[in-house]
Parts: C-alpha cells; sequence; structure tokens
C-alpha cells in the first residue's frame, strides 16, 4: 500500500509498505480521503516536531471505509462506511473528572501516533463513528473540523434569536459560522483576508473587514446596541483578543476557539464590568461528532464550498507547499486512493 510520512524540515516523503492485519480491538479502514488541517500545516513547519516522533505518518481529518476488523470486534462490520474520531483516551483517570476528550494523558491520534495519510490505516474500534450508506465520503472528511464548530457552539450555549461574532474566517471560522447560523442565530464574520470574505459573502454571511469598518459600532448597529450575545475568537491574534471583550455585551459569552501558545493581555475589567463569560473549548466529545455527522448527512448547509482542492496521495509534497503558497484557500483533500 501507499504512505506517507512527515521526515521534517517540511519534507514528506510517499513509500510502499504492506499492509497489515488489525490487532484484536482494532479495524482495518480503507481510506477514502483525508483533510489538511492547520495542526497539520504546522508540523510541517516544524512547530511540533518535540512531539511527533519522526519519521510519522499524520493525518486525522478522514473517511473511509472497513476493511477488515480484528477479533473481539462486533460494532463493526466490512463495508461499513465510517469516520475516526482521533481521539485516545485509555489512560483516563478519576482526576479527568469524566472529561475523557481532554483528559490529562489524551493522545492524538495522527499525531502522537500515526494517522490516516495512507492508503489503509489500523485505528482502535472504539474512535470510530459510523455514516449512512449514502454519505458523501468527501464531505464526511469534514466531519473531524465540523465537530469542532458544533464543540464550539454547543459550550456557547447559543440559541436562537441570539447574535453571535465570529473572529476570523478561515476553515473553522466558517465551520463555527455555519453551526451557529443553524441554531437560528444572527451570525457576523469579522476577517481580514479579503478573498475569505468574499467567500463568506458567497455563501451567504454578514462579513466584514475591521480594518475598513468600526466593527463595534457595526456589531451596535446590527444589534439595536445590545452587542454580541456571543463571541467565538478563531483568529488567535492579539487584536481578536483586543476586540472581543468590547463586542461581548452585558452578561455575553466568549468562546476561546483558537490556541494561544504564549500568555497574552486580555482586558480582564470588561469581563467585571459586564459580567462575562470566558469559555475555552478543546477538540469535541462523542455527541459534537454525531451532531455533524447528521449535519454532514443532511447536507443541507454550504460544506461543498468549502472544499477548494482535492489531490491524490502521492503529491503530499506539493500539496503542503501550495498551501503555503495560497493561504487563501480552505479545505484541501487528499484522495488516498490515489
Amino acid at each position: 500500500m501507499r504512505a506517507t510520512q512527515y521526515e521534517g524540515n517540511k519534507t514528506f516523503s510517499v513509500l510502499e509498505k504492506e499492509i497489515t492485519e488489525p490487532q484484536p480491538s482494532e479495524v482495518r479502514i480503507k481510506v477514502a480521503y483525508v483533510g489538511v488541517c492547520g495542526t497539520d500545516v504546522h508540523i510541517y513547519h516544524g512547530m511540533m516536531d518535540k512531539r511527533v516522533s519522526m519519521p510519522e505518518t499524520i493525518g486525522h481529518e478522514m473517511s473511509g471505509v472497513i476493511d477488515a476488523v480484528g477479533a473481539g470486534v462486533t460494532d463493526f462490520s466490512v463495508g461499513e462506511k465510517v469516520v475516526v474520531r482521533p481521539l485516545d483516551d485509555r489512560k483516563v483517570k478519576a482526576s479527568d473528572k469524566g472529561f475523557n476528550h481532554i483528559c490529562e494523558e489524551l493522545k492524538f491520534i495522527g499525531i502522537d501516533s500515526p494517522g490516516a495519510m495512507q492508503q489503509y490505516w489500523n485505528v482502535p474500534a472504539f474512535t470510530l463513528h459510523k455514516l449512512k450508506e449514502t454519505t458523501d465520503l468527501k464531505l464526511a472528511a469534514l466531519i473531524e473540523p465540523l465537530s469542532v464548530a458544533a464543540h464550539d457552539v454547543r459550550l456557547s450555549g447559543l440559541v436562537e434569536g441570539e447574535t453571535a461574532v465570529v473572529l476570523g474566517g478561515g476553515p473553522i471560522g466558517l465551520l463555527v459560522a455555519m453551526v451557529a447560523k443553524e441554531t437560528g442565530a444572527q451570525v457576523i464574520i469579522s476577517e481580514v483576508n479579503p478573498k475569505r470574505i468574499a467567500k463568506a459573502k458567497e455563501l451567504g454571511f454578514d462579513a466584514v473587514s475591521p480594518i475598513d469598518i468600526d466593527l463595534i459600532a457595526y456589531v451596535k448597529e446590527k444589534t439595536d446596541g445590545r452587542l454580541a450575545d456571543v463571541v467565538f475568537e478563531v483568529a488567535g491574534v492579539q487584536p481578536a483578543l483586543d476586540v472581543m471583550t468590547e463586542l461581548a455585551g452585558i452578561r455575553g459569552r466568549i468562546v476561546m476557539v483558537a490556541i494561544h501558545g504564549e500568555k497574552k493581555p486580555v482586558d480582564l475589567f470588561k469581563f467585571f464590568w459586564k459580567e462575562l463569560k470566558l469559555i475555552g473549548a478543546r477538540v469535541y466529545e462523542k455527541e459534537d461528532y454525531e451532531k455533524s455527522i447528521q449535519l454532514i448527512t443532511a447536507n443541507e448547509l454550504p460544506f461543498e464550498e468549502m472544499i477548494t482542492d482535492v489531490q491524490p496521495l502521492s503529491n503530499i509534497q506539493q500539496v503542503f507547499e501550495n498551501i503555503d503558497n495560497n493561504p487563501d484557500g480552505l479545505k484541501v483533500l487528499m484522495d488516498c486512493q490515489l
């Protein structure tokens, strides 16, 4: 079978490997599509070399079909369409309080262990979610990032009639906006990249640039002065941190979606003055995956528009180079059988 490996120094290789039998409690998946996410790009740039064991096959946004089952697997059968929720929580402890998705010794499959950028992939059966036979496997490769968005919106408590402001109109920001809009909320996207603003408008969103307008005044106008009920900070930059507390109205909720690897200044006075809430959100839980599968199966949101390119797995080096050269794109998929 064909497999890819990250070797460090912005280099991927493509090699032929033996197809291996699944171990007890494992399944072997014939991988259909794998999406390239921001974490994969960070790995490509060497930002996670201390964590990734090189050479390593990466990738976790995937869809596929069960090709074989190991001993003891009774809930899944050959031929079923599936996606993987790539969280290995087998070392959960009592101190984790039952929140397995953020347990202290959580391992992320595709980063801390081999991932999906190969033709066949052996994974623990407990990570699988079944899809319907009619599910489009291209769209199903969006389920993992869509689950991030579903988790963010669920934790925010957003309900119909409220206003949400999404700071950042990249792939995750747009998915957050889609899920937020699906709840019946008014959604405003703030983004500085003109091409991403145009894409968000094309998808039917109210999208503006904080460079070109007074964002706070704009949100006030759209809400009769109430400001946002929920602000999703997806951009991960200081200007977004500066404005998020200004945009949130009285008793507003701010959801921290972006990952900030270093300490950043935040206006804590606004939390006191307006009784704001700051909500941390990390990965997803089982119910978020099921919500995303439901949305992808219904296919009533413009998910197809999120996929900007599909490339053969054998082109992996070119895929990452192209993402560097074209940061305006949204979701690139790799066809793992080509």
